[in-house]
């Protein structure tokens, strides 16, 4: 039961350097029973030793995580997500995939250092893991505020956060996020780093919002998940799912812009940084 379980609550390859890793493996196995060359066989497991190395010799050589954000990561992967949806408690299908998890959130702490943010508006909260990342880097005096519309999501995080005494600089608001930003526009808020991880097709508003207004400062930063979503917005058109077509949209939109400058990271599954010119 135990084994069974842990297969359930095993992460599957959502990046696209883990379905390339998944798919070497796929083909290492068939090269096998097709009994291929020595030359091919070594150079397939060349390839792959290569890819499937990366993600744990990160995992080894970055600042291992708070036992708080560990904590937060292990309730996220212990949750039943489908029973919970199929129960009517979440507003749409969550999975534990979604969590940005020790890399990202390593690298988001290091970003709020660099930029000496101290105010954060993140778009897109899940069950908390990178709004409290980002909130240990923060000084006493800084905070977020969280934009989830799900309130199973949003109850969850909070208790997570209790656990820490970086929790107290996050504040939740549960509600679609377009509403929540124009809201924060109309108080004149005005955020020093931004993060969006939020629904795909709202991309491209979110990130107008941001430009066109006084919600993102002037010399901020607008951090933005899953802008290689799974390799899609790269490949075949007809290869990609609704959220790949709004992913690339959104790519494109950035990079037409003639007001920002951008980069795109390829890290877990890609994370770009944008700032007006």
């Amino acid at each position: 039961m135990t084994e069974t379980l842990t297969k359930i609550n095993q992460p599957r390859p959502v990046t696209p350097l883990g379905i390339l890793v998944e798919e070497l493996e796929r083909t290492l196995k068939i090269a096998k029973q097709e009994n291929v060359s020595a030359e091919l066989a070594n150079s397939l497991k060349k390839v792959y030793e290569l890819a499937a190395g990366i993600d744990p010799y990160l995992e080894e050589n970055t600042t291992q995580e708070s036992p708080e954000l560990s904590a937060l990561a292990k309730k996220t992967a212990a949750e039943d997500w489908s029973k919970i949806f199929d129960d009517g408690e979440t507003v749409r299908q969550l999975e534990q995939e979604m969590l940005s998890g020790h890399i990202e959130g390593q690298t988001l702490k290091m970003f709020v250092s660099m930029t000496k943010a101290k105010r954060i508006l993140e778009i897109g909260m899940f069950t908390g893991y990178s709004a409290l990342a980002m909130a240990e880097a923060l000084p006493a005096d800084g905070d977020i505020i969280a934009c989830e519309v799900d309130e199973y999501v949003s109850e969850f995080a909070k208790e997570c956060f209790k656990n820490s005494e970086h929790g107290k600089k996050i504040k939740v608001v549960t509600a679609p996020a377009i509403e929540t930003l124009k809201k924060l526009i109309a108080d004149g808020e005005t955020f020093d780093l931004v993060f969006i991880d939020a629904d795909k097709p709202g991309y491209v508003d979110y990130f107008n919002l941001l430009i066109e207004t006084n919600l993102l400062a002037k010399d901020g930063f607008i951090c933005v998940d899953n802008t290689l979503l799974q390799g899609q917005p790269y490949l075949p058109k007809e290869k990609r799912t609704a959220n790949g077509e709004a992913i690339a949209k959104f790519n494109q939109t950035v990079t037409q812009y003639p007001r920002v400058e951008q980069v795109i990271l390829p890290l877990r599954d890609g994370l770009t940084i944008i700032k007006r010119k």
